[in-house]
């Protein structure tokens, strides 16, 4: 008889060596496509996204429009190869569920109503895999929502929380989505008001479990929201550095054309 695998030792460590409450490392690029509006490179564990905002631009064909908001439009690609085995190209219904549950998760948080007849159209790509690609994507998204100058209520947070071996934990990784009795639960907050935006559960649990998974997931989801903040942070001081360095050198020119223009 095969030996039952120990998701969670005796000093509350995971096989990846992360406590049951601790996120796996992420790295938040903004400002990574030239000809988005906005865009967004995250690394999530293993997982690679990246993701580009266009809009709001005119709805077409113009029967789509809305005279009273924008449409959100939410594409989730995996490519070919973000998978150990090569995947089919062509969009599956898991792609198009994720599409679908990830724009509604954003339309909360986007004041829809500014831009009417028009479309925000959101490209996902999941260039590596390893659990948790609708949060690690969704979170990107927000982000470059945000690069893209594009008004919003609130950020828009996400993490998976869930069970393997009996013990709850936060951010799966594949393993542990794995376990023979594996809960994952993908979730998103607006973290101002912790709105939930997002909440979907594969797996059954008891209420006890839930409230404690409930919990521990909104933690996580508070802890991405600020390193999305620290990375757009860190963006916008970047650009500001740009710009005095752009005017000091504009204004040096200025000064070297008045000397060289003043009589002898």
């Amino acid at each position: 008889m095969a030996e039952e695998m120990t998701y969670v030792n005796s000093d509350g460590l995971r096989l990846d060596g992360r406590k049951v409450d601790e996120l796996r490392e992420i790295k938040i690029t903004p400002s990574v496509l030239s000809r988005a509006e906005g865009s967004c490179y995250m690394e999530w564990g293993q997982n690679k996204v990246l993701v580009g905002v266009y809009g709001p631009r005119e709805a077409l064909p113009q029967h789509i429009q809305d005279p009273t908001k924008a449409l959100v439009s939410f594409i989730y690609r995996m490519a070919t190869f973000s998978v150990s085995e090569r995947k089919n190209p062509r969009p599956g219904r898991r792609e198009i569920e994720i599409s679908k549950v990830c724009g509604e998760a954003l339309e909360a948080a986007i004041f829809l109503e500014r831009f009417p007849n028009t479309t925000i159209d959101i490209y996902t790509h999941i260039f590596d895999s390893n659990a948790g690609t609708r949060v690690t994507a969704l979170a990107a998204a927000a982000v470059a929502l945000a690069d893209a100058g594009i008004p919003m209520k609130d950020m828009v947070s996400s993490c998976a929380v869930g069970r393997a071996g009996g013990n709850i934990v936060l951010d799966l990784n594949k393993y542990e989505e794995d376990a023979p009795d594996a809960v994952d639960m993908p979730m998103a907050i607006m973290p101002r008001k912790k709105e939930v935006v997002l909440l979907q559960m594969d797996g059954l649990m008891e209420k006890k479990q839930w409230f404690e998974a409930f919990n521990l997931g909104v933690q996580g989801c508070m802890s991405v929201y600020e390193m999305q903040k620290d990375a757009l942070k860190k963006r916008y001081l970047e650009i500001e550095k740009d710009a005095m360095q752009e005017i000091e050198k504009a204004g040096a020119k200025m000064d070297k054309a008045a000397k060289e223009g003043e009589p002898q």
